[in-house]
């Protein structure tokens, strides 16, 4: 957890990579796939409900082309709570979105949360550059080295905080979208 809160305090601080802190802080306390996160639009934040819902995922192929897939597993639709905390980097977020000149579409889906300097979805690879480049960065600067953070490490630390925690397996395995409680 303190590697976690230096990281998040890390990009929070740094003038280039703090506009990725609010994704990367969601990543981190909800435990979404990222290619779920990247599927996600305006729509699937409900505020008033303080949850996120995942019926999708947004998917690149080699060929470039972007898909619009169903979840990992049967599990995956689900809702996933989020914290106040999580909601307030949501509404940076979709305030701080900037208005494409055409709003893309994939498979009828609309208003993705990020947009790449082209106006199209950002992807998993996306996210997973910026998380090199960002613990490159931090550990150039710190003699105590960051291990390397992917997106799915991301999710695998919001499980285990989750368990350490206490949170009831169930209620943990239908947050993370497990089939199979034996994987949470």
């Amino acid at each position: 957890r303190k590697q976690q809160r230096d990281l998040l305090k890390f990009i929070q601080e740094d003038k280039h990579f703090s506009r990725y802190y609010d994704a990367i802080y969601i990543l981190f306390h909800t435990g979404l796939r990222i290619s779920e996160f990247c599927g996600l639009t305006v729509s699937e934040i409900e505020f008033g409900e303080m949850r996120i819902k995942v019926d999708h995922q947004l998917q690149r192929t080699a060929q470039m082309q972007y898909v619009i897939e169903e979840p990992k597993t049967d599990k995956g639709i689900r809702y996933v709570p989020m914290t106040e905390a999580v909601a307030a980097c949501f509404r940076r977020i979709i305030a701080n979105r900037k208005t494409p000149k055409v709003e893309p579409m994939v498979e009828g889906y609309a208003g993705f949360l990020f947009l790449d300097k082209n106006d199209m979805p950002m992807v998993a690879l996306h996210w997973e550059k910026y998380l090199e480049h960002i613990i490159q960065k931090y550990n150039r600067i710190y003699r105590i080295q960051m291990p390397k953070v992917t997106p799915h490490v991301c999710r695998h630390t919001f499980c285990s905080n989750m368990a350490k925690s206490g949170m009831n397996p169930k209620t943990l395995q239908y947050i993370m979208g497990h089939a199979d409680i034996s994987v949470t």
